[in-house]
């Protein structure tokens, strides 16, 4: 299965739809100078996973300092892992995540608030869990590794599709050292096959069709879509061994 319920070969078609000219690799390695709309929206979507999802920006509090504050109160690491993911899926029981978080977001081409605060916020509890694992976030490495998280069992193929060597886990991306271009590559992916299915999930969040139950049936989505992505979040950063 694929990230938000599609499986892979559902997940290439949407992405062949939502990316013209090609898939999502593809487009990602289109001339960075390319100023269309959909181009631009990657771009944004990808800035404000990486600047707001895990620097924090404003009222957004970043994943180090909710790392840090966990950490404090509960001492065991697993125990503040727990109490991050806990805390997020509270956020998306709520059916709503960060009040305000719009005036500190942008992006060329309008994306459903909710669908962006769901990535941002999905984006903070994996990078605290890869801090409070001992993974420092500030690596370029880590924190493509952290967006490659949001995409799940599609992770392997985007790399594979970059010409990037799996090697395990995500976390293993660091020891590759790959420069900046490759980075920048498999992030934009990331975002492309992002942007595919997040038109599915806007239909089905608001139960089209269901007007009365919609609420309640996007609030329970988010939550089950942001376990899923927080139990890949433990198996891709596992405990780093001191030293290594």
């Amino acid at each position: 299965m694929g990230f938000l319920g599609l499986g892979k070969d559902d997940t290439d078609q949407a992405a062949a739809q939502a990316t013209p000219g090609g898939s999502a690799l593809e487009r990602a390695r289109a001339d960075q100078a390319d100023s269309g709309l959909f181009s631009g929206t990657v771009t944004g979507l990808v800035e404000n996973l990486l600047d707001v999802g895990i620097d924090g920006k404003g009222p957004f509090d970043s994943a180090q300092k909710v790392a840090d504050v966990k950490r404090a109160e509960k001492p065991d690491a697993e125990e503040a892992v727990d109490a991050v993911i806990r805390t997020h899926l509270r956020l998306a029981a709520a059916g709503g995540f960060v009040t305000g978080l719009g005036g500190f977001i942008t992006l060329p081409v309008a994306l459903p608030v909710n669908v962006l605060e769901f990535y941002v916020v999905a984006t903070r509890m994996v990078a605290a869990v890869a801090t409070l694992r001992g993974y420092d976030i500030k690596r370029p490495e880590i924190r493509s590794a952290v967006l490659l998280t949001l995409v799940g069992a599609d992770a392997d193929d985007l790399l594979k599709k970059a010409g990037v060597m799996a090697t395990g886990r995500l976390s293993n991306l660091a020891a590759q050292r790959l420069p900046g271009p490759a980075l920048m590559v498999v992030n934009k992916a990331v975002g492309f096959r992002l942007l595919a299915t997040a038109g599915k999930k806007t239909l089905t969040r608001f139960g089209k069709g269901v007007p009365v139950i919609g609420g309640v049936l996007g609030a329970g989505l988010d939550g089950y879509l942001l376990k899923r992505i927080a139990d890949h979040a433990r198996h891709e950063f596992p405990p780093k061994v001191a030293g290594l």
